[in-house]
Formats: C-alpha cells, structure tokens, sequence
C-alpha cells in the first residue's frame, strides 16, 4: 500500500524542491554567481543536461532534497580565507565567485530559496480561492455531547462560532483547524448568541483517535458537531485582491502556528508524536491526493511552507544558519573564523542527524514497526 503513495510524495517534492532551489539559483545568475550544479535529489544522477553557461541540471536517486552548487564553492556560507580564493582562481573567475559578492548579495541568495517556498504556497491558494473558490459557510453548533468540555465551559447548541484563539472563523472548514492548532491550555472561543457576543475558555482533552484520513493521531477534541448556518452552503469565486489577501493570510497563519508549536516542544508541553519525517509525509500525501487534485495541491502549498520556515531556522547547515553566519558578519565587519564556523556546523549536524533519528522512529512507529 505504501507504493500507491511513492508517486505523489516524489512529485511533491519534485515541485517544491525545484521552486526552493530556482529560488537561489536566479538570484545568483542575477548577481552573476556560477552555478555549476542544479540537482533534485541526492546520491547518483540519475539523468541531466548542460544549459548554455555550463550549469548541470540532474535529477538524483534519493529524492529528499536537492542542493545549487556555485562556483568555486562546496556550500552557501560565508568563507573565511578569502585571501587563498583570491590567489587560486583569474580575475575574470573571481566575478563569478559567491563568496566575494557584496553581503547584501549573498543574504538574498540564501534567503531566496525560502521565500520562492512561501510564494508557491500564497500561489497555489492564490490560484484555489480565485479558480475554485473558498468556504464562507458560518460555523453553527448542532450539537454539545454530554460532559465534554464544551458542555462544562458553557457553549450551547445554535451559537455561531466568531472566533478562536483570536482567529476570525470565516468557514465551518476553519473550525477544526484553529482548534487542532492551538497551543494553549484553554481554547479562547468568541460565540454569538441571542445577538451578543461572549467569550467562552475551553479546556481541551487530548484524544488518542484517527484523523479524517484513518491516521492514529493524538488530537484535541472539545465535543462539539457543527453545521452550516441556515443549512446555507456558502462557497464563493474570489476577486485577485481577496484571493491574495487570503492566500497571504494563510501562510501567516500556518507559519505562526508552527512557530508556536515548536515553542511548546522546546518548553516540553509538546506532543512529540506529531513529528513525522519522509514516511509520513508520504503517506499523508499519497492518502490526501486520492482525494483529488486540489486536496493534493493544498498539501503541497503547507509542505512547501513547512519547507520556507524550516530552513530559514538558525542552523548551521541550514539557510537559516547561513543567515546567522551573515548576521556576525554584519556585526562584525568581517566572516567568523573557519574553526568557529566548523564548530557550529558540527553542532548543526548534530541537531539535523537528531530531528532526522527522531522523525524516522515516529515514522516507523505510525507504521506499526514499534
């Protein structure tokens, strides 16, 4: 069962990689970088072919990422002995090198990568709300179960859902995800009700149940059923600014959760279980796209804002780390030392090979292995 999901995953991430990776590699033929290498993928190549200025573009045999490789250079980091680059290569040769470009130059390179990932994602929602359309269908409560949370914090049936957690609720789609989002304690919930509105805390319980894809996922339930208002569907065809202004609105939204999640895995109150490396991606990928194409593109629109807001973490090895890096640079008028740039990226791949061992035992765990 698990082939039927490889197709998905390995397009998935054929398209997100390569928009992260073209990210870099214009910027750099912008300020006149060689690039000698486009990959998608890692390990042997599989195929590829020369462009006109000598750029080797390949897909690889380990579709996991993909790298730009510049000339001259093995990584995108600021190199400390620029006097031995100097001697080793032509006048004409240094203009292509990306460690002698301007600071500003080289921060935007590395920082394109990221941003190309979160305008895919404002792209393909973009194009959803203006094509297809978006939910406006007001979130109704049909039902409060008996001794749940909700029924002890007070909501009632027939109360309009404004808000959770501050987040105006425009669709009974948005319902389950602001409250699966939510880090705190108490969920916020702002209801209307005989035309007032009154703010109403909820505790959650954390429920070991499956998802709407049969995945066993630990979830948070507040034991409510809703439904659409008036029993009105309302689903509408967007104008360009709405479309954008939603579009951007969401990749906020996901990424700010996110941050916030991962700031409750390092105060320890995270569920760690929800962690999940390749395997499970390409599981959720291959369950989603059964569904259809626009399931499959959303997916691909938080994958790929996953993708942006990881590498832009401040850690060696990482676009984000080679920020970092330019930040001391910056504050100090000149690149870290090589010895101290070599330590942190021991103390990157350190973290890297952690995330990667932890994911992948998650991984296997959800498949049953342990």
């Amino acid at each position: 069962m698990m082939f039927d999901y490889i197709l998905p995953f390995i397009i998935l991430i054929l398209v997100v990689v390569f928009i992260h990776e073209y990210g870099h590699y214009y910027f750099a033929k912008k300020y006149g970088v060689g690039v000698t290498d486009f990959s998608i993928g890692f390990g042997k190549e599989i195929f590829g072919w020369n462009d006109k200025s000598g750029t080797r573009w390949k897909i690889c045999w380990i579709p996991l990422g993909g790298y730009v490789k510049f000339f001259g250079d093995r990584n995108v980091f600021s190199q400390a002995d620029q006097e031995k680059i100097l001697k080793k290569y032509s006048a004409e040769d240094q203009k292509k090198l990306f460690v002698l470009k301007p600071l500003y130059q080289r921060a935007l390179i590395v920082a394109a990568g990221p941003i190309a990932n979160f305008l895919l994602a404002i792209f393909i929602f973009f194009s959803i709300y203006t094509f297809v359309g978006k939910d406006f269908t007001p979130a109704v409560i049909n039902e409060v179960q008996k001794e749940s949370p909700a029924m002890t914090a007070g909501l009632k049936k027939n109360d309009i859902i404004v808000s959770i957690d501050g987040n105006d609720v425009k669709s009974i789609m948005e319902v389950s995800k602001f409250i699966t989002m939510s880090t705190n304690e108490y969920i916020d919930f702002v209801v209307s009700r005989s035309n007032q509105e009154l703010l109403i805390k909820v505790k959650p319980n954390m429920v070991f149940t499956e998802d709407n894809l049969g995945n066993k996922v630990n979830k948070r339930m507040v034991g409510i059923q809703l439904g659409a208002y008036n029993d009105q569907i309302n689903h509408v065809k967007l104008g360009p600014a709405k479309s954008f202004y939603y579009a951007v609105n969401e990749v906020y939204f996901v990424s700010v959760s996110s941050l916030k999640y991962i700031g409750t895995l390092i105060k320890g109150k995270g569920d760690t279980s929800q962690l999940g490396g390749p395997i499970r991606i390409a599981k959720i990928t291959g369950q989603v796209a059964e569904f259809g194409i626009l399931p499959f593109l959303s997916i691909m629109a938080y994958i790929s804002v996953s993708l942006g807001l990881i590498n832009l973490f401040p850690i060696p090895l990482l676009d984000g780390g080679h920020l970092m890096f330019y930040g001391f640079e910056k504050i100090l008028g000149r690149p870290l030392s090589q010895k101290t740039q070599e330590g942190f990226f021991r103390i990157g791949m350190f973290l890297l090979l952690s995330l990667m061992f932890f994911t992948t035992f998650n991984d296997l765990k959800d498949l049953g292995l342990f």
